[in-house]
């Protein structure tokens, strides 16, 4: 039995290094791997590229990942949201890197990864500068742009529960941005609500398979979203 229970939330990110491509989970304030960006915080692993829907905000989660200045380059969609600070000051000051993308061309793009595919063609973008130095093409009459595949060296996702062997179960919308980060990214780390017993899952109910997962840890202290 192949069991990926970590022991904690600092043995679950040890191994990220310098450099690294780190995927991370949520949307708003639901399915954030909150625990796990501070364990990330507290490694203290630098120069990294932050793969997220947004920059964070106030002093939480990937706001501190850019506060203590571990951040060399954000790729996310929304990087200035209500609240959020840090971002704007380091962009003001040249001090970090921006790759802005259109949401739903984020999720195709690290869906694609996750694929195993070499990227796919959108009509977002087509005929202004986000199309710049990219490959175009008209299909059936339309124009698209070919957006390359999104991969990770690490991806830390947020679910409701799991068990031993990386099976995993979301919460309404805390099933976000998270599977498809599980399935781009060379490691996988989640954080859960809860660990069950391997075989209590539902089959039919199991978003991620373990088979994209490589560690899971449990939340020290349940907190107020549980997805």
């Amino acid at each position: 039995m192949i069991n990926k229970i970590c022991e904690s939330l600092r043995a679950a990110v040890a191994d990220i290094e310098d450099g690294s491509v780190v995927m991370i989970g949520g949307f708003g304030n639901s399915g954030i791997p909150m625990q796990l960006i501070e364990a990330l915080r507290l490694h203290g692993a630098r120069e990294l590229t932050i793969v997220s829907n947004n920059a964070g905000t106030a002093e939480e989660g990937i706001a501190s990942l850019l506060r203590d200045g571990l951040v060399r380059k954000m790729v996310c969609s929304f990087p200035r949201s209500s609240g959020s600070i840090w971002f704007e000051r380091l962009y003001e000051e040249g001090k970090i890197e921006l790759e802005l993308v259109p949401q739903g061309t984020l999720a195709e793009r690290i869906r694609a990864a996750g694929a195993g595919l070499g990227g796919v063609y959108t009509p977002t973008g087509y005929g202004t500068r986000l199309a710049d130095g990219k490959e175009t093409k008209v299909i059936n009459g339309k124009g698209y742009v070919l957006e390359t595949a999104m991969p990770a060296d690490v991806a830390l996702i947020k679910a409701h529960r799991g068990d031993a062997w990386g099976n995993l179960i979301y919460n309404t919308a805390g099933r976000n941005f998270n599977p498809i980060m599980a399935t781009a990214a060379r490691i996988t780390i989640a954080e859960v609500n809860a660990v069950v017993e391997v075989g209590e899952l539902d089959p039919e109910h199991v978003v991620t398979p373990g088979i994209f997962v490589d560690r899971v840890v449990v939340q020290k202290v349940q907190q107020h979203d549980t997805a």
